[in-house]
């Protein structure tokens, strides 16, 4: 007879048993060496094989394997919590989830009983940038030491925290780097870079997609991590520039987004503060605060709009896992703060001096436990800070509207689509009306889609429908801008061309239940479609740059038919076989010259070269069409002595800036790349985009931005300067032509109001 002991029973056993030192595998055991050491790399099998180990052998640890990743490496996450905890995992993670959605709270004593018996959730992410290789290296010691010791510190963690551990949000580009990294190392190429992108498509922007949430990775993280558990903190932990401070935590400098709740802000602010106290106090010197990161882009920062605090850590790098001397003079002054002189917000300066792996992890480690120290300490904390600013969000803030409305009938259906997804992804709540109804004085048709404001992630849904209207920030008064971290705007209505009304007043009317998270269709245009279709090439620098992999993904999505060309591809003749080569964002300097000799091993160094140069040329006046973006356009402009130059190269930055904002742009209907488009859309433009004078018969304007004030959404400084001016051109070459973007129409794959434009332009 098999005999069933219920888990409150098993819980009060494991309370009262002290844990005892376990029969466990070491980092130094499992891998042959000290993992952190210099010149040392686990790759994602060793470390995936370590995981699995540690979950056999210690009854603190269970491995959850999420999905495949984009390469189909194991996607695992860790959870890490006591042995009494993990037998009432269910019971606990119930409690959570009415904590996260406060309409599931009975009554004030059920959420006392809430507060007092559940658990702090924190989320660690590591290793999402593979080349900032410490994270994803200090998993397996921070893993081993909860799954081991038995010090009152790791106790109260354990009995009051549950940890996901994410000990790669990158396996593909770590397992690459490492195996790279290893290859080299003691050669004369031991610091090269990795010669193509450290994640298949999106390389270091793949911390820019949690709003969109375009890629694998992403999706398995919000999907089975944030929306399974919706954490109170996530430490994302990461690497920085090496002649700065020693490791970064929060507060975060200005601007904060103005939908996230201040008592989120204040929990981060609090927080950061405990951890550069608690590293400080264990003699770390370079800790600094409140410096070089702001908090405004929801691209990285999905969790501040769920309720939990994002803790992003920034440690000094090394050359990977190589170790550095930083010589005092080349500390100096980074944002907010100078390297070399003590202030409050960096009060124990690093001098300089030797600096590698072993450090990074050190403190990196140092970090994470003092976050999960303070989550334990204040578990109740946690857990009411969590549910109020769910609560606020169900009660409606003043300053939303009631709801949003996107009206049924427009023409672009998809944009209308990617944007559900990403809503309803986002566990926003969206509903579909099946008959005509009004509110706020506006008469909507039937099969509109109403998100109601009143939920408890209604603070995402009001940042991506809103304009965004970036402050004014100087370095000084009257001085040039303050760069922002990131970008300035992100409104869907633009990026995805349809239109979204904010409206007050009650609906009385009956709505669907809430919708699930819809698939998107990709649908290529027709002239991509048929037995004709021109054959493709795009430009594959082993420089190369993000928007070529952005690009990829948008034309794998479509399953459109393309090759990839190196320059070795070109320079032997390649171009033949193809109608259409597409350069995306590179500098022109890059296109031709690649990596310099002795930076990359040889079969990676160089450029197009002018042999490849020349195969370009006799390309397109032998009847191909060039298509390229941004910096791109200076390769061809210098190729074809085109008369055409970017009005904002010799501006100062105190009178023009742009730093990542949305453009009205009016298009000429006369021209084939405008085709079934209406007369006017919006166009992404940051500092790598053009705004052009044209002074050669053979180019012909097809776009221009808009005249006037251009500014949609962000922040836009001398407006003046690009407005009315030319921004996508076209010329006939021989018997061939040219096409040239000043903006990005493929911004991170979230522009589809500009896609018409790329896919018009690829013909034969």
């Amino acid at each position: 007879m098999i005999r069933r002991f219920p888990a409150a029973l098993l819980a009060a056993l494991f309370t009262a048993i002290p844990l005892l030192a376990q029969d466990v595998t070491t980092p130094r055991e499992h891998f042959g060496f000290d993992i952190g050491a210099d010149r040392t790399l686990a790759d994602w099998g060793a470390l995936t094989s370590y995981f699995e180990r540690l979950a056999r052998e210690s009854d603190r640890v269970v491995v959850d394997t999420l999905g495949p990743s984009t390469a189909g490496n194991p996607f695992v996450m860790l959870i890490i919590t006591s042995p009494a905890n993990h037998a009432r995992l269910d019971e606990l993670h119930a409690i959570q989830m009415k904590l996260a959605d406060p309409r599931l709270v009975a009554d004030a004593a059920e959420l006392d009983r809430l507060f007092s018996e559940g658990k702090t959730v924190v989320l660690i992410t590591q290793g999402i940038h593979a080349t900032e290789v410490g994270a994803s290296q200090m998993s397996a010691n921070l893993a081993y030491e909860l799954a081991t010791s038995n010090s009152d510190k790791i106790r109260e963690i354990l009995d009051n925290v549950i940890l996901l551990q994410i000990p790669s949000l990158n396996p593909d580009g770590l397992q690459w780097v490492a195996d790279w990294y290893m290859q080299n190392v003691g050669t004369e190429f031991e610091a090269a870079p990795l010669p193509w992108l450290y994640h298949y498509y999106t390389g270091h922007d793949n911390n820019r997609d949690w709003y969109a949430f375009t890629q694998v990775e992403t999706v398995l993280t919000v999907e089975k991590a944030h929306n399974a558990w919706h954490p109170q903190i996530v430490h994302d932990v990461h690497q920085m520039g090496g002649n700065g401070a020693r490791i970064f935590f929060p507060p975060y400098i200005e601007p904060w987004e103005p939908n996230v709740d201040p008592a989120l802000t204040t929990a981060v602010n609090q927080l950061g503060t405990y951890m550069a106290a608690e590293l400080t106090a264990q003699g770390k010197k370079g800790v600094v605060v409140n410096a070089q990161y702001d908090a405004f882009s929801p691209a990285r920062a999905y969790m501040h709009y769920h309720g939990a605090a994002r803790i992003l850590s920034e440690t000094a790098s090394a050359t990977m896992a190589t170790p550095v001397v930083i010589p005092p003079e080349r500390l100096g002054p980074g944002r907010n703060f100078d390297a070399g002189e003590r202030s409050w917000n960096f009060p124990n300066p690093w001098e300089g001096g030797a600096w590698g792996l072993p450090d990074i992890v050190e403190y990196q480690k140092s970090g994470a436990l003092a976050l999960l120290t303070n989550a334990a300490k204040n578990r109740r904390y946690w857990l009411e800070n969590f549910y109020g600013i769910n609560k606020r969000a169900v009660d409606k803030w003043e300053a939303w509207p009631d709801a949003w409305v996107i009206p049924a009938g427009q023409d672009n259906e998809s944009g209308i689509t990617y944007a559900l997804r990403m809503l309803t992804m986002a566990d926003v709540e969206v509903h579909r009306v099946d008959q005509d109804f009004d509110i706020d004085g506006v008469t909507f048709p039937a099969g509109s889609w109403v998100v109601p404001m009143n939920q408890p992630y209604a603070s995402f849904a009001n940042t991506m429908f809103e304009v965004q209207h970036y402050p004014d920030l100087r370095e000084y008064p009257g001085g040039p801008p303050q760069r922002p971290y990131d970008v300035t705007a992100h409104t869907l209505g633009y990026l995805l061309d349809f239109d979204a009304v904010a409206v007050d007043g009650s609906l009385s009317v009956e709505m669907s239940q809430p919708i699930d998270v819809p698939e998107f269709a990709f649908t290529l245009p027709e002239h991509l479609t048929g037995p004709d279709v021109p054959r493709v090439a795009l430009y594959k620098s082993w420089d190369e740059p993000m928007p070529e992999g952005w690009q990829r993904w948008v034309f794998d999505q479509f399953e459109m038919q393309y090759d990839t060309l190196h320059d070795a591809d070109i320079r032997s003749g390649a171009l033949a076989d193809y109608d259409v080569l597409i350069f995306q964002a590179q500098s022109a300097a890059s296109i031709t010259n690649g990596f310099a000799a002795g930076v990359v091993p040889p079969a990676y160094a160089g450029g197009l070269g002018s042999a490849g140069t020349a195969a370009v040329r006799a390309f397109v006046e032998r009847g191909g069409r060039a298509i390229a973006i941004e910096g791109a356009t200076d390769f061809l402009k210098d190729l074809f002595d085109l008369g055409i130059r970017d009005v904002t190269t010799d501006l100062s930055l105190t009178e023009f800036y742009i730093p990542g904002s949305i453009l009205r742009l009016q298009l000429d209907d006369s021209s084939e790349l405008t085709r079934g488009m209406r007369d006017e859309t919006a166009a992404w433009y940051w500092q790598s985009s053009m705004a052009f004078e044209v002074n050669d018969a053979r180019v012909r304007v097809a776009a221009r931005y808009g005249s006037g004030d251009p500014l949609l959404s962000g922040w836009v400084l001398g407006g003046e300067y690009v407005a009315g001016r030319p921004a996508l051109l076209e010329a006939d070459i021989g018997e061939g032509s040219v096409v040239l973007f000043g903006f990005q129409p493929n911004y991170r794959a979230q522009t589809l109001a500009t896609w018409p434009l790329l896919f018009n332009s690829i013909r034969k």
